[in-house]
């Protein structure tokens, strides 16, 4: 049995009563890097991630099943986890859809309303490196009839946290308005960019009408969990199986910062299940 298998086999004792929302970015064919790795996902690593997931029955959710469970509607399967993909880069139509059209995994893309279908903004150009684009609306509105769920990334990729009240209440409701008029049905989840937010942030979440907000808090999601809070667990380029396999079945202590957002929990908005536009 290599490691791999005696860490997966460990995984099939692990108990019920957390789940693991994973964060990706980028899907594709990349030269080795050194900066930004979490923002890469070599294609070949992807397929072997998702054959892992198969072949050690993890129970892949969509988000929507997650947030019942997280609300205590339905009980946390054992190993279940949440793919989620950071900005809607377009190489996720290549590279990242068909592979979980083969396995019939759920996802959830994070969309950046006010740049669809131009060139990633937020980052310096680097050296020997394509800028990537992202999604058009066309493309997120096939993506979605595909049966791809698709929350908001913001408007511009804002750090939420350093803007005023007033601009991040613009950057959460009219991401929200666009991509509702896009796909024609309501937008219920939101990512942070940056994963920056503050209590202003939640508050105005939850007044925009969603249910759900992703961060770059790490570990794995429980029921202490504020639905507008969720932690997740960053995929890198550097992940190889055995990585991959300890993110995913390794318990670890919750970081002071979630621990700290946890103690809050009573503090926080109320979100409304099922928002309409």
């Amino acid at each position: 049995m290599t490691t791999t298998e005696r860490t997966i086999e460990k995984g099939r004792r692990q108990s019920a009563g957390q789940l693991s929302i994973l964060m990706y970015h980028q899907v594709g064919r990349f030269a080795p890097m050194r900066a930004h790795r979490a923002n890469y996902c070599d294609h070949r690593r992807f397929a072997r991630q998702m054959a892992l997931l198969r072949a050690g029955a993890f129970q892949v959710l969509s988000l929507e099943q997650a947030l019942r469970c997280l609300a205590g509607v339905s009980p946390i399967p054992v190993r279940a986890l949440v793919l989620t993909f950071d900005d809607a880069y377009a190489n996720f139509l290549d590279y990242a859809a068909p592979v979980l059209a083969d396995y019939g995994y759920p996802a959830t893309v994070y969309a950046i309303s006010d740049w669809l279908g131009q060139p990633m903004r937020w980052r310096d150009p680097q050296p020997d490196r394509a800028t990537p684009r992202l999604m058009s609306g066309a493309e997120l509105r096939s993506l979605h009839q595909a049966g791809i769920s698709l929350g908001s990334h913001s408007c511009t990729h804002a750090r939420l946290a350093e803007l005023s009240p007033e601009a991040q209440r613009a950057e959460l409701t009219d991401s929200r308005a666009r991509l509702q008029d896009i796909l024609g049905e309501p937008v219920l989840d939101l990512c942070y960019p940056f994963g920056s937010f503050n209590t202003a942030t939640l508050r105005l979440a939850a007044h925009a009408g969603y249910r759900s907000a992703t961060t770059c808090l790490r570990g794995a999601a429980t029921a202490a969990d504020h639905p507008l809070l969720l932690p997740r667990k960053a995929i890198s380029y550097g992940d190889n199986l055995l990585g991959y396999s300890w993110k995913l079945l390794v318990k670890h202590a919750p970081k002071p910062a979630l621990q700290a957002w946890r103690a809050r929990r009573n503090e926080l908005p109320s979100v409304v299940e099922n928002s309409a536009a």
